[in-house]
């Protein structure tokens, strides 16, 4: 499956029936999956199967969705109130002695309030059916075209997180056999922190010797810090193979990786190995920037 960027962009339009439809959508990055849609009047009862389609497609990321929607000019059609106008006639029958007898007009109709309207002609449901799954149609197209632009975006980010989990191998391995972790480098090391404790003066005991040297040979070793960070490297390289929504994981790994990173620097008894520590952490921020961006 491949690996997506949470940053994509889509716009489409078409025409169904007399309605000219846009459908235009943005995604940047996000914790969850957050649908925002916009829809004009009138269409609000296909916000359900978008929200599920957007569900389907993507794991993660803000969507800002909007449709517009304009009916081309279908002009007016007049529509008679027949109850309204039944009970002006009756009126003027029961009337008809009193009152002028001449036939009703058409313009004295129009003047009437209640008896003509004029309006929009208004869609039947078979109209609507027709209209609402080619609005869903134009929706599930223009969803494919962010996905794809998530996707391209996706493996351009693939690429760089590879460079960069390969730099803090590099880095690994160059603390790894840097020459102060030699057994002789450890050993000189300790005998010249054992001379500076014996040139004090003072008694020491043997027991509490004995203990400073472990201790500042614990201090000294790296093994533990370094088998962590390969095998966090192994399983980045294993998610980023497999692809598909791996954001959150390569996040926790990215926390992995710069707790291992702070170890090394704050254990380092050697200048190039906290100069490697230290690129190494700015190698492991960069990754997590990164990161935030994928799906």
């Amino acid at each position: 499956m491949p690996l997506q960027s949470m940053t994509g962009f889509a716009r489409r339009e078409g025409t169904a029936g007399r309605y000219r439809w846009a459908w235009e959508m943005r995604s940047v990055n996000g914790k969850g999956l957050d649908v925002r849609l916009r829809l004009p009047p009138g269409c609000e009862h296909i916000e359900t199967e978008l929200r599920k389609l957007s569900g389907d497609s993507l794991a993660r990321g803000n969507l800002q969705i909007g449709l517009n929607l304009s009916a081309a000019e279908a002009g007016v059609e007049a529509v008679v109130n027949r109850d309204a106008l039944a009970a002006v006639l009756a009126l003027r029958a029961q009337l008809g002695d009193l009152i002028d007898p001449a036939p009703l007009r058409l313009d004295t109709l129009l003047q009437m309030r209640g008896i003509v309207e004029f309006r929009e002609p208004v869609d039947d449901e078979a109209t609507r059916v027709a209209r609402d799954a080619v609005l869903l149609e134009g929706f599930r197209l223009s969803l494919f075209d962010m996905m794809a632009m998530r996707e391209t975006e996706g493996q351009a980010l693939g690429q760089i997180l590879l460079a960069q989990i390969d730099r803090i191998e590099t880095l690994a391995r160059l603390i790894e056999t840097d020459p102060t972790r030699s057994p002789q480098a450890i050993a000189t090391k300790l005998a010249q922190q054992v001379a500076l404790l014996m040139d004090t003066g003072t008694t020491l005991d043997r027991d509490r010797l004995h203990a400073e040297v472990a201790l500042i040979a614990t201090k000294a070793d790296l093994r533990e810090e370094i088998d962590r960070l390969q095998a966090h490297v192994a399983a980045a390289r294993d998610l980023l193979k497999k692809g598909g929504p791996i954001g959150r994981k390569l996040d926790f790994l990215a926390q992995e990786f710069n707790r291992e990173s702070n170890t090394i620097c704050s254990k380092s008894n050697a200048a190039a190995v906290t100069a490697a520590g230290i690129e190494l952490k700015v190698v492991i921020d960069q990754f997590r920037e990164q990161v935030q961006n994928l799906e």
